[in-house]
């Protein structure tokens, strides 16, 4: 697995990996992240880079003491899947 970069300049997670660079592009406001968009390149999709990706976005939320906010249904949908990030996360789609 790749590092997860946090492209503050650009408001998004970068995760490469062979095949190109998965992204979610985020908000934070006070100690929420929200997620607003999670994109991967055709080439990589099926292969788990999203989830690496929101796996890391966890990741990070936990370190820095942020409660995720899913906007994006991909986020969303992979939250709700896995309970330990979903503890971090409000887990409701447009909050």
């Amino acid at each position: 697995m790749g590092e997860i970069h946090d492209n503050r300049g650009a408001n998004r997670f970068e995760l490469s990996e062979p095949g190109g660079v998965v992204f979610a592009t985020y908000r934070r406001t006070g100690e929420q992240l929200f997620i607003d968009h999670v994109e991967t390149p055709p080439a990589m999709r099926g292969a788990g880079a999203a989830g690496r990706l929101m796996a890391g976005i966890a990741e990070a939320a936990r370190n820095e003491h942020l409660t995720i906010v899913p906007i994006c249904s991909y986020a969303a949908a992979w939250l709700s899947r896995h309970d330990a990030a979903s503890a971090a996360s409000t887990a409701k789609v447009g909050d």
